[in-house]
């Protein structure tokens, strides 16, 4: 039999995220997380490549850096806020603004120097090329003396 941790606040947290994304937000700003957000991403493999593909909406490729540093693939950048027009007056502002970063963890059987990102109509894909798979090291006999 497996001793699970009760916490209650996690119920309410899944609770709000499951019928409302708005509950989820008024959750994140409770905690003082409003500035931060998080493009969703999908990751592909073929028999030549990854694909991690994720959504920058209204982001400018020039605020975009992918970086890849000890097996560690990096997204960040910063989606900036519109400036209001004159006499403009918001209703209900639903989208995130600031600075994001997302992290992927990468197998070794890849060609770090050949990665490519390109940006088109608000998604980012990575390209991430495989390499040969190493042929593991035959088993030897190794004699004790």
């Amino acid at each position: 039999m497996n001793i699970t941790r009760w916490e209650p606040f996690r119920e309410v947290e899944d609770m709000f995220r499951q019928y409302s994304p708005f509950f989820s937000r008024a959750m994140r700003r409770f905690e003082g997380d409003e500035s931060t957000w998080r493009p969703v991403a999908d990751i592909s493999e073929t028999d030549a490549e990854y694909v991690i593909k994720a959504e920058l909406p209204e982001v400018k490729k020039e605020d975009v850096k992918v970086t890849f540093e000890q097996g560690l693939l990096t997204i960040s950048g910063e989606r900036r806020q519109e400036m209001k027009q004159k006499g403009e007056n918001e209703i209900r502002v639903e989208s995130f603004y600031g600075t994001f970063s997302r992290s992927f963890s990468l197998p070794d059987n890849i060609d770090a120097k050949n990665i490519r990102a390109e940006s088109k109509d608000g998604v980012l894909r990575v390209r991430i090329p495989k390499t040969a798979p190493t042929q593991p090291e035959q088993s030897i006999a190794v004699e004790v003396k």
